[in-house]
């Protein structure tokens, strides 16, 4: 009898948040285009939590009640990371406890590509289909996965700036999507000490996320290989011309060392990118 109260207060509750929601958009004319996305939250947040508004439910909860259902939501979703895969359940707790749970309906756009990244998001349901300029639909993500790595070096380097980094690609929800959200000045905080804490992994994450160490990476190999094809071909172009000079003293009959050798010596080699600077890793600056 309590439980059909509650939930008949619950259907009464939706139904007038969507006539204050109607009045809303009425009221600010809003174009019926937008008028029919929030009508699609609204239905998709009903149909996914039956009106039990699901952070406000964990913050009521006691501390670590609250801290042992984030864990169960998003264990996997967050080992999946390797920055927190490494994490001790200390800071695997201070990361539970600062994800937000958001919805987003299908079609909505989560970012667009040059735009500032200002959370990760972490998915538990749905698709979101990943675009860029350039090459038009590069994939899909789906349950499990993540998006706004972009995050990563900023939030590791602690000499980084304040201007948050660039989105490299357009998100768009595919199908209506359930996720959790970790703002990027929570990330910075627990990057903070995940680096005061072990920095030698932190050395070897903030690599495999910054796009200037990819960036030097991939120019290194590409110097190394021309060095290479250049000494190579400078080697293999000295062995032709002694062929050819053999030849030419053979037919001439005159001694080799009577020949005036003007080749010259190569150009300098082409000098490898500077490696970028590493930031300190001591955890001094916390």
């Amino acid at each position: 009898m309590r439980y059909l109260q509650s939930t008949t207060m619950r259907v009464e509750e939706m139904r007038v948040q969507r006539t204050d929601a109607e009045q809303w958009m009425s009221h600010r004319m809003l174009p019926e285009e937008l008028r029919a996305r929030v009508r699609r939250y609204l239905q998709y947040k009903w149909q996914l939590t039956r009106g039990v508004e699901e952070e406000n439910l964990l913050q009521s909860l006691p501390k670590d009640l609250k801290r042992d259902i984030t864990r169960h939501l998003c264990l996997n979703l967050l080992k999946s990371v390797p920055m927190f895969e490494k994490m001790d359940s200390q800071l695997f707790d201070a990361l539970c406890d600062r994800l937000k749970p958001v919805l987003h309906t299908e079609k909505s756009c989560i970012i667009l590509e040059g735009d500032p990244v200002d959370e990760m998001l972490f998915i538990m349901r749905g698709t979101l289909t990943t675009m860029t300029g350039k090459t038009g639909n590069a994939g899909d993500l789906k349950a499990g996965d993540f998006c706004g790595e972009e995050l990563f070096a900023w939030a590791l380097n602690p000499h980084s700036s304040t201007s948050l980094p660039i989105s490299t690609r357009t998100l768009i929800a595919q199908t209506e999507v359930e996720a959790f959200a970790l703002r990027a000045a929570d990330l910075k905080f627990v990057a903070s000490q995940f680096r005061r804490l072990h920095s030698k992994e932190f050395q070897h994450i903030f690599r495999f996320y910054s796009l200037q160490w990819k960036t030097w990476a991939a120019r290194r190999i590409q110097a190394v290989w021309r060095r290479y094809y250049e000494k190579k071909l400078y080697k293999s172009l000295h062995e032709a011309e002694d062929r050819l000079q053999d030849a030419v003293i053979y037919e001439a009959g005159t001694s080799k060392f009577e020949h005036n050798d003007e080749r010259k010596a190569p150009k300098r080699l082409l000098l490898l990118p500077q490696k970028p600077d590493e930031p300190n890793y001591n955890g001094e600056d916390y």
